[in-house]
C-alpha cells in the first residue's frame, strides 16, 4: 500500500502499524545497529509506480526502514513524500545488478553504485529479519 506521507496523518500511521507493526524502540534499534538504510538511487520501477517518481530527468531516491512485520520504502518526489508499506509475507528481493524489491504487483530496482554498496549490510539485515519473521510460521510437514 502506498500512502502520501508529506504531512503527518493519524490514519496513515494506523494503517502502517497494522501492516508492518510499530517502529522499533530506541534500545532495539541500537541493538540492531540501525533500522534505516542510506538513500539509494532508483533505477527502474513498475508502470504502476511511475506516477510516484519525478517526471523530469532528476535522480529519484528512496530509503528503507525496517519494522517488526515488514519494511517501509520512502520515495521522494520533489516536495512530496510517499511511503510504500510492504509486509514481510509480500516481500521478494532479487539481487541482479543492484537490488530489486517486488511486492503487491509492483517493483522497484535500485542502481548498483556506491550508495548501493554502502547499504549491502543493511540489505542482509533486512533478509535476516524476513527469515526470522517467516520462521514464526514454519509448519511441519507430515
Amino acid at each position: 500500500m502506498i500512502l502520501d506521507s508529506t504531512n503527518t496523518n493519524k490514519e496513515n500511521k494506523v494503517i502502517i502499524e497494522d501492516l508492518v507493526g510499530r517502529s522499533f524502540t530506541l534500545f532495539e534499534s541500537f541493538k540492531m545497529k540501525g533500522i534505516g538504510s542510506k538513500r539509494m538511487i532508483i533505477e527502474e520501477v513498475s508502470p504502476n509506480l511511475k506516477s510516484y517518481l519525478n517526471v523530469v530527468s532528476d535522480i529519484n531516491y528512496a530509503n528503507i526502514e525496517l519494522r517488526p512485520g515488514g519494511i517501509l520504502i520512502y520515495i521522494n518526489k520533489g516536495l512530496k513524500n510517499f511511503t510504500w508499506a510492504i509486509p514481510y509475507y509480500h516481500l521478494v528481493l532479487y539481487k541482479i545488478n543492484g537490488a530489486s524489491i517486488h511486492a503487491q504487483g509492483r517493483f522497484i530496482r535500485f542502481k548498483n553504485n556506491k550508495t548501493f554498496k554502502e547499504n549491502k549490510s543493511f540489505l542482509s539485515k533486512m533478509l535476516d529479519q524476513k527469515i526470522k519473521y517467516d520462521l514464526q510460521y514454519n509448519f511441519q510437514r507430515i
